[in-house]
């Protein structure tokens, strides 16, 4: 039997649909299923985020498609989803227009602050993309100074800021444009998270870019929830617990990254049930 799902959508790019969400994430077209639950959650989603999620043939595909849909499946709801700029999903789970999000998001203080994670659901870190015959960066010491292409609202640009002495980032709302910046001579370099930016070079980049220097910043994704929805939290974060205790977990990542995870472990651990 097959294990991953596909969730056929398309794009929220009108305000009518945006209104939607915020009923929906207000509970105005949503009834209470059991457990407390809504039948329905506005699911917030940036697809330039290759292979997590991205549109492909009309439908939107990825790692973290399959792992919100079997979350949902396994906790009796179903989804809308929508999609928007990486900077805008916070904000949008802030405001109710969201319930909830999966788009690569790191667990951090300051969004804990302000939206809710699940146990994580993804172990990840930065990685450093420069053009293929560059000679001159081989770490991130060799970055000072110089113009770092990243995503907008990423704690990859926060890095950049905050730890990297005169280099300024160059920031956009969606991925491709950071590559091409760098293929294209605006940028000196990429700094983004690790598995993007190793996907981009193995499929797309191989001839333009190359990976130097080693993992930064180790990270754990979570799906961030709006505030407020305890009953929500719980069961998404024990319908996790069980997708990686059964193996469905591991089946959804050799789907998409075609092996287990190293530290599959060290994540099974980390769950709360």
């Amino acid at each position: 039997m097959n294990l991953i799902k596909r969730f056929k959508t398309v794009a929220a790019v009108s305000t009518t649909l945006l209104l939607a969400g915020t009923l929906a994430a207000c509970g105005g077209s949503a009834e209470e299923s059991s457990g407390g639950l809504q039948d329905t959650y506005v699911v917030a989603t940036d697809t330039s985020f290759v292979p997590f999620e991205f549109k492909e043939d009309g439908e939107y595909v990825g790692f973290d498609i399959d792992i919100v849909n079997e979350i949902a499946d396994r906790s009796g709801f179903e989804i809308e989803l929508e999609t928007t700029n990486f900077d805008g999903i916070i904000p949008g789970l802030q405001t109710g227009t969201f319930d909830i999000a999966i788009a690569g998001i790191t667990i951090t203080e300051d969004r804990a602050e302000v939206v809710d994670f699940t146990s994580p659901y993804y172990k990840s870190g930065l990685r450093i993309g420069v053009p293929a015959d560059d000679t001159s960066i081989t770490g991130v010491e060799d970055l000072e100074g110089l113009t770092i292409a990243t995503r907008l609202g990423s704690t990859s640009a926060d890095y950049i800021e905050n730890n990297i002495d005169g280099a300024t980032p160059n920031t956009y709302e969606q991925l491709d444009q950071a590559y091409l910046s760098v293929e294209g001579g605006g940028s000196d370099a990429v700094l983004y998270d690790a598995p993007n930016v190793e996907y981009y070079i193995k499929t797309t980049g191989g001839d333009s870019l190359k990976i130097v220097g080693e993992l930064l910043e180790a990270q754990d994704y979570g799906l961030a929830v709006s505030q407020g929805n305890e009953d929500l939290l719980t069961a998404m974060n024990e319908a996790l617990a069980e997708m990686i205790e059964d193996g469905t977990y591991s089946e959804i990542y050799q789907e998409w990254f075609g092996s287990e995870p190293e530290w599959l472990d060290e994540l099974a651990e980390s769950q709360v049930s």
